[in-house]
């Protein structure tokens, strides 16, 4: 584990929220009360920096910017376990960090908690499950097929994701905690985290059977069949 690796992933989950919740309340500021629109702007925008930041530090620290994601990559071998909680550390402070940094840009106070943004219940929980096992889909597919393509999968994932999934696609522990600290567009009442977290953690345990056995190398065919 070096520091370049650890700092790639504070960066990039900086940034990551940066672009959520920037984007979430220029979005809203713009839209004149138009949700639908303040959304696809929102969508589009964490795509983007999405595809950005995993381009650029996916070399580096192989771009997770994701406790789950940290997970799903320990579980099937690829991370070291003694380098998951370093990581998760990192992911969430990161991201803390980048709602703070979004509130400093639009003047706003930079303390906060999500007052007004209520989303519980068991179809946003269960959304959450299919928003998180998507994405760890796309990820381990694209790196089973197409390691290249990995950054605009995820990208075109998560924005159509927002549109899809009744939560608006979460799917990030990390993304999660962080989005509780700001009362703007892109909040969420931090007395709803823990279920979303715990949506997010079973999803990836039922992706760690499911999609090692649908992206399982055929012996036959060799290794890039």
């Amino acid at each position: 584990m070096t520091a370049r690796k650890l700092f790639a992933e504070f960066f990039g989950t900086a940034f990551l929220l940066i672009g959520v919740v920037g984007s979430g309340i220029m979005a809203q500021t713009l839209s004149d009360g138009n949700i639908a629109l303040a959304l696809l702007a929102n969508a589009i925008a964490t795509g983007c920096i999405l595809f950005a930041i995993i381009t650029t530090l996916g070399p580096i620290s192989g771009a997770h910017f994701n406790p789950a994601v940290t997970l799903a990559f320990a579980l099937r071998g690829e991370h070291a376990w003694k380098d998951v909680a370093p990581y998760v550390a990192v992911q969430i402070i990161g991201a803390i960090i980048g709602v703070w940094a979004a509130h400093l840009m639009f003047d706003l106070p930079v303390l906060q908690a999500s007052t007004t943004m209520h989303r519980s219940g068991g179809a946003q929980w269960f959304s959450e499950v299919i928003a998180t096992l998507g994405l760890v889909f796309v990820i381990f597919g694209g790196v089973r097929h197409r390691p290249d393509a990995v950054p605009p999968l995820v990208g075109l994932y998560i924005t159509g994701a927002y549109w899809f999934t009744s939560s608006t696609s979460f799917a990030n522990p990390a993304v999660t905690i962080a989005r509780g600290f700001t009362d703007t567009f892109a909040g969420i009442y931090p007395g709803h985290i823990a279920m979303f977290i715990l949506m997010q953690i079973i999803s990836v345990f039922i992706g760690h059977v499911v999609l090692n056995w649908l992206f399982a190398a055929d012996e036959s065919k060799g290794p890039n069949s």
